[in-house]
């Protein structure tokens, strides 16, 4: 029986136009997120990450951002052919974002409070009153007492502000978080609470959310599923429980990863992700990988392997540790 999809993305491209020319940010992607589930998306600087984020919100800047192909199935409805007004009942009412700076999602010159009663009153038909009631408890589930809902931003620390961010993208009770790169402008000494709070609330409140991280420790302690991107696509899809072992993992890609971590062995992966203005039709890590050879050069399918999805030629065509190169049987670990 097919799992239910609450997100499905069919083929996803995505470029901008730069004075450079044209750069592939997102490539014929695909990936799905079922109710209830957390997936985490991550990758270098520059993998796609956040334009796909911003593709599915229909926060893509265009110009000079340009959807090419490809479709994002929400809800029974694809958000790249619905208008504006039925998207921005979507946003907000049944998807939210949680952005990495604080500061850039508050109106510094507004109450926190009345810039959650904002939120809720653009999606209900409610008075002020009761809605700030909501938000005041709102506030109070992400650990800020009701009286501060007469602050202004600048009286809360980052930590506090990002509480703040995440009352509002809870204010509706959405189907689906996003949550790109939460943590990041918030102190050492905080990140763990406020992750430990957005985990907390999914689970209470039974919605979903992407994940969107540079650091995969942090994706491991959050996530069910995890979707590594390089070079503007996803190479490999797996479940958490897969990177106990790094003989679990399919794709080059995500074991140098795997590596990389300090309790793995702390090795820097070797070379540079190739920046996007040119079209790659090949696996896009073949210029860093130790295996490729000139068979990785040809287009290479996402493909379904050990109750994963990988995209790398040798690891789908030798699964089992055997792959043809040159008219040679070679032995390999992947």
């Amino acid at each position: 029986m097919e799992k239910e999809k609450l997100l499905d993305i069919k083929d996803l491209s995505v470029t901008y136009k730069t004075e450079d020319g044209i750069v592939y940010a997102v490539n014929n992607l695909n990936l799905t997120l079922e109710p209830k589930e957390t997936l985490g998306f991550v990758g270098e600087t520059g993998a796609g990450k956040t334009t796909t984020a911003m593709t599915i919100m229909g926060l893509l800047p265009t110009p000079p951002g340009k959807v090419t192909s490809g479709e994002i199935m929400f809800d029974g409805k694809d958000m790249l052919k619905i208008g504006d007004k039925e998207r921005r009942g979507i946003l907000g009412e049944k998807i939210s974002m949680i952005f990495q700076d604080p500061m850039t999602s508050l109106n510094p010159s507004m109450k926190v409070g009345d810039q959650i009663v904002e939120m809720i009153r653009l999606h209900k038909v409610i008075g002020k009153k009761e809605a700030f009631e909501e938000a005041c408890g709102l506030l109070e589930m992400v650990g800020i007492r009701r009286e501060r809902a007469n602050d202004y931003p600048h009286q809360f620390s980052g930590g506090m502000k990002q509480r703040v961010v995440i009352a509002i993208a809870l204010a509706c009770r959405p189907k689906m978080i996003i949550a790109d790169e939460p943590t990041t402008a918030l102190d050492v000494t905080i990140q763990a609470q406020v992750m430990n709070l957005i985990k907390g609330l999914k689970e209470k409140l039974g919605t979903s959310m992407i994940l969107i991280t540079h650091d995969l420790e942090l994706a491991l302690e959050a996530a069910d599923r995890i979707v590594v991107f390089y070079a503007g696509t996803n190479v490999e899809e797996a479940p958490v429980s897969d990177f106990e072992e790094e003989e679990r993992l399919r794709h080059p890609y995500t074991k140098a990863l795997f590596r990389a971590m300090p309790q793995h062995g702390f090795v820097p992966v070797s070379g540079s992700q190739p920046y996007g203005k040119e079209f790659l039709s090949g696996c896009p890590y073949a210029s860093r990988c130790e295996l490729a050879d000139g068979t990785c050069g040809k287009e290479v399918e996402y493909t379904s392997l050990r109750g994963g999805m990988v995209r790398c030629r040798k690891a789908a065509e030798g699964g089992n540790g055997r792959y043809e190169a040159g008219g040679e049987s070679a032995l390999f670990s992947i």
